[in-house]
């Protein structure tokens, strides 16, 4: 239950334009306000959110009156998809304000006035270029030229405008983002505006006379409010007459930052109002490492992927993949990978494991124990290095942390060996059994509260199958403390949280499901409706040929997806096997086939009660370092979840530095013989591959697996 007295901490994101419906963009930006709010309300503070639209402008008028709407009509639909797409995703938005809304118009008159009884508006008239997509004059441009911010032709416009005195602020704003380091963040994109700052700022027109579609001007018959000046106003008018403001934290795109870092702040100084005390600006989403655009039609929309794996599986993936701040590939490829991997892999198999032990062994109750001392630690430190992490926002680096923790868990379950102490009946045997049944369960106690605000619907069903009753948002992730649970306590209900995902099909269900949701947000955006199978071949074609990299595709169906009728027509179909023939040559028919350069034959076959004598383990690389005199070998040291490490010496010091092998699971033969290398005991074999004369390369794994774990 939050605090009435607990301090404030108010952020927001973007207010968003409503010249598109949501997509990942908008998504991955208010995941992450999400989770901050829920972090901060969880660490003591009372965190509010901020959202809404941005709904005035020549664009939006334009688009209403091909639509044949008026633009409150149209604004009404897009910004209603806007609050129906958070509320699919779960996300808690607490205060959410259209621009349209009569508040908003108010409070941007107030700052009008404000601003121009200090002395910072005057009435004058331009005529040059304007870029209609970003609502931007452009500066030094001749007819026709190119917008620098997104490259569409500016057009031409002569009108009266109200200025605002932007050329006074720039010593201003100098001082200030010397004196506050932190107001700009990350450091690449306050090096981005000081760089900008160089230059002399250019007064700044604040009013448009050519449009009707905006905030009227108080004073000024005819004028409404350039865009800039309307929108950056609903940070300050959501919160109006409450004691939020200042903003704690503005979340915005890169792309974004200079009408944030640069216009908002002099707005505000200009009118005597309090800054923002942080701008934070993170990268762009990239597809197969190009940028995201509708003028590239390679837009990914939350919709499907939630359908089909829900939106906390995408919720880790945007934040455990892409370091915020960076700019960051998505595909639907790594996404189901990273699902398969840390959630099913990972958490959800410590979590069914732990519950399914304490079941079989104590009838389904949490043992009295005070929990391994090593584990104990672990977890400490886990968890103060969780938050130290995501107070800087460095939400990869926490989620590696904590998955870290579930490997050690894993680890130390495969140390104590459980299944052969419940059949010890010896104090002792008993006595480490529910020493690790009980740290298990406790670490994933831990382990939930510190994902709360990540895995959100997820962690509130971890948190129900340990038994718990209390509400877990009441618990501070700032004070986490082991020994939370409670000896007797009986474990929930089993259920499988997360089963794996077939990547073919779940890949090709989510293409098809995007199929669907393109045509249903281009009939709200008025945009003529291609036929369906045009949106088959724009799908197949932007989400499944650039990953081909010259390979057979394995999900491509030609067919339509099931439900949306017949297949594509003939043109259609030859067409997008024309694009896929260009990269992906046609298997030879009889010609005679030859073995690569450098491949030996197979050997001879062998029994398979041959290869059951061979006993391959993973391991964990844990030291690596030269052998002297011996300029091929490293002598490694092992954890094989064994009692003690054992020591291998191998030949690829040639292929591999010391530095890149340490903390690196590999695959060991490790019931060989052992035999001395250079007076070294060697006791196994690392498997590597490699051509005759070429370097060998460690074998390893694409997904997370237990040191340990015998291949088979």
């Amino acid at each position: 239950m939050q605090d009435e007295n607990a301090p404030k901490y108010y952020l927001t994101t973007p207010i968003y334009y409503v010249n598109a419906a949501p997509h990942i963009g908008h998504t991955y930006t208010t995941f992450a306000a999400d989770m901050i709010r829920t972090y901060k309300r969880m660490t003591g503070y009372n965190a509010v959110l901020t959202s809404g639209t941005d709904e005035h402008g020549q664009k939006v008028q334009r688009a209403a009156e091909k639509m044949g709407q008026t633009p409150e009509q149209y604004t009404a639909t897009i910004s209603e998809e806007f609050r129906t797409q958070w509320e699919k995703l779960g996300l808690h938005i607490d205060r959410f304000l259209r621009t349209t809304d009569p508040r908003q118009a108010a409070a941007v008159g107030k700052l009008y006035a404000a601003c121009k009884k200090n002395g910072y508006i005057y009435k004058g008239s331009y005529t040059g270029q304007y870029c209609m997509f970003d609502e931007l004059y452009v500066n030094d441009a001749e007819p026709g030229d190119p917008c620098p911010e997104c490259g569409r032709p500016t057009e031409t416009v002569t009108e009266e405008n109200l200025y605002f005195k932007l050329s006074a602020f720039k010593e201003f704003l100098l001082d200030h983002f010397e004196k506050h380091p932190e107001f700009i963040q990350p450091e690449i994109r306050r090096n981005e505006i000081l760089a900008f700052l160089k230059n002399d700022l250019k007064d700044l027109s604040i009013s448009r006379t050519t449009i009707t579609w905006g905030i009227p001007v108080p004073d000024e018959p005819g004028h409404v409010f350039y865009v800039w000046f309307d929108a950056l106003m609903t940070y300050w008018t959501a919160v109006e007459g409450e004691g939020l403001w200042p903003a704690d934290l503005h979340l915005v795109g890169k792309e974004i930052i200079r009408f944030h870092a640069i216009y908002w702040p002099a707005f505000l100084k200009a009118a005597g109002w309090e800054l923002p005390k942080r701008i934070f600006a993170h990268g762009w989403l990239l597809f197969d490492n190009d940028k995201m655009s509708k003028s590239k039609g390679n837009i990914v929309r939350p919709e499907p992927i939630r359908q089909v794996m829900g939106a906390d599986p995408l919720r880790y993936f945007l934040f455990r993949e892409i370091p915020f701040g960076g700019d960051g590939n998505f595909s639907f490829d790594a996404l189901v990978g990273r699902y398969n991997s840390d959630l099913a892999n990972g958490l959800g198999n410590l979590l069914s494991r732990t519950t399914a032990m304490i079941r079989q062994y104590r009838g389904g109750k949490i043992p009295a124990s005070t929990g391994g001392a090593a584990i104990a630690d672990e977890a400490t430190k886990t968890a103060a290095a969780f938050c130290d992490s995501f107070d800087r926002f460095e939400f990869h680096r926490a989620l590696e942390q904590v998955w870290a923790l579930l490997t050690f868990v894993d680890r130390a379950i495969v140390q104590y060996q459980p299944w052969n102490l419940s059949k010890k009946e010896d104090a002792d045997s008993q006595s480490r059994l529910d020493e690790i049944l009980y740290s298990s369960a406790e670490t994933l106690r831990i382990v939930s509260i510190l994902l709360k605000p990540v895995l959100p619907e997820i962690t509130e069903k971890i948190w129900a199958q340990l038994g718990m009753t209390t509400p877990l948002l009441d618990d501070r992730i700032d004070r986490l403390e082991w020994r939370g649970l409670a000896g007797g306590q009986a474990v929930g209900e089993a259920v499988q949280l997360f089963p794996r995902l077939d990547l073919k099909q779940t890949v090709e269900k989510m293409n098809e499901l995007e199929v669907v949701e393109v045509a249903r947000q281009n009939a709200l955006l008025g945009k003529t409706a291609p036929p369906v199978e045009l949106l088959v071949r724009e799908a197949t074609l932007n989400q499944v040929a650039p990953q081909l990299r010259g390979r057979r595709p394995e999900g491509l169906r030609l067919p339509l997806p099931d439900g949306l009728g017949r297949a594509v027509s003939e043109p259609i179909e030859n067409e997008i096997n024309g694009i896929l023939g260009s990269v992906m040559p046609e298997t030879p028919g009889e010609a005679e086939w030859t073995a690569p350069e450098g491949i030996t034959p197979v050997a001879p076959q062998i029994e398979f009660d041959d290869f059951a004598k061979v006993d391959l383990r993973v391991a964990r690389i844990l030291t690596a370092e030269k052998v002297e005199k011996a300029d091929k070998l490293l002598k490694l040291t092992m954890d094989v979840a064994e009692r003690e490490p054992r020591t291998i010496v191998a030949g690829i010091a040639k292929a591999y530095t010391p530095e890149q092998l340490v903390g690196r699971k590999v695959v060991i033969v490790a019931n060989l013989q052992p035999r001395k290398l250079r007076g070294i005991m060697s006791n196994g074999m690392i498997v590597a591959a490699s051509l005759e004369n070429t370097s060998p390369v460690l074998a390893g794994f694409l997904e997370d697996v237990p040191v340990g774990a015998r291949l088979k």
